[in-house]
């Protein structure tokens, strides 16, 4: 019976996806499916996709992260907007740790790929098909933005992106699934935001059809992450060290990013640096 991991919002964590990855091992999973944000903001590069390949992924979608990766490499951003510098940074940092061959695969992912298990058809997205960004799909949202995850092929839609574990129904009675993040819990819930363990879903499918949904909490060494973000130079490592310990973000909080630009450095060595590799 094929029990598969639905993992999600890794975030550079590579602690929290070890960590994960092994937890996975011991609950007989025989498939991996990554639903993308994989990179940025934490220190994470070619261990990530290295990690994933020796597990075998055998599906992957592009997630928003992704695409502001991506979106840097093409300069179509504004630099000078306080959120697009920070994405900017850490893209920098990035592209000086990763493989090329590894940032090519981030070109090529898709945004919407299907699984077929047994009989069951299965959509997978970041959030919506035709869009991996927004708020659609948190989970107090109406009935109307779920039902878009499906068209008339499907009976189960995989998505991520709000870092919040989900398990509900379309208006046609199609499941929905939300494995949650591995590598960013948060819950705007006071209480359980108390716990930041890495977080995912097992899937498994019969010959009858949905077996089991699991939810699965992970705990891993936030001290030896944060560890590695501090040896490794990873810029803003003061918000990455809030984000371990609280799950806050300040991703849009451009009165405070302003403030820890001047500490990373200006603007004119980032541009210069762009230019020189893919701003051509």
């Amino acid at each position: 019976m094929p029990i598969i991991a639905l993992l999600a919002d890794v975030h550079g964590n590579g602690t929290a996806l070890e960590a994960v990855l092994q937890d996975a091992k011991r609950q007989g999973v025989t498939d991996y499916w990554f639903l993308g944000d994989l990179i940025m903001p934490g220190p994470g590069a070619d261990d990530l996709f290295e990690q994933l390949d020796q597990v075998r992924t055998s599906a992957y979608v592009r997630g928003n992260w992704e695409d502001g990766f991506l979106d840097v490499l093409k300069k179509d951003i504004d630099i000078g907007n306080a959120t697009d510098l920070y994405v900017t940074r850490l893209t920098k940092y990035l592209c000086e740790r990763l493989n090329p061959s590894y940032i090519d695969r981030i070109k090529t992912l898709p945004l919407v790929q299907t699984k077929q298990v047994n009989k069951l058809h299965i959509r997978l997205s970041h959030h919506l098909p035709d869009k991996n960004y927004g708020g659609d799909l948190w989970p107090s949202h109406p009935q109307e933005g779920f039902d878009r995850l499906f068209d008339d092929g499907h009976d189960v839609a995989i998505y991520a992106h709000t870092h919040h574990p989900l398990l509900r129904y379309s208006t046609n009675g199609q499941l929905i699934i939300n494995p949650g993040t591995v590598g960013q819990p948060f819950f705007k819930w006071g209480k359980l935001n108390g716990d930041l363990r890495a977080q995912y879903a097992l899937l498994e499918i019969d010959e009858d059809g949905i077996a089991d949904v699991r939810f699965r909490k992970v705990a891993y060494d936030v001290e030896r992450e944060l560890a590695i973000a501090r040896e490794k130079k990873l810029p803003f490592f003061s918000l990455y060290e809030e984000v371990r310990e609280t799950g806050v973000t300040h991703t849009h909080n451009h009165d405070l990013l302003h403030k820890l630009h001047a500490e990373n450095g200006g603007k004119a060595e980032l541009i210069a640096y762009f230019e020189k590799h893919y701003w051509t």
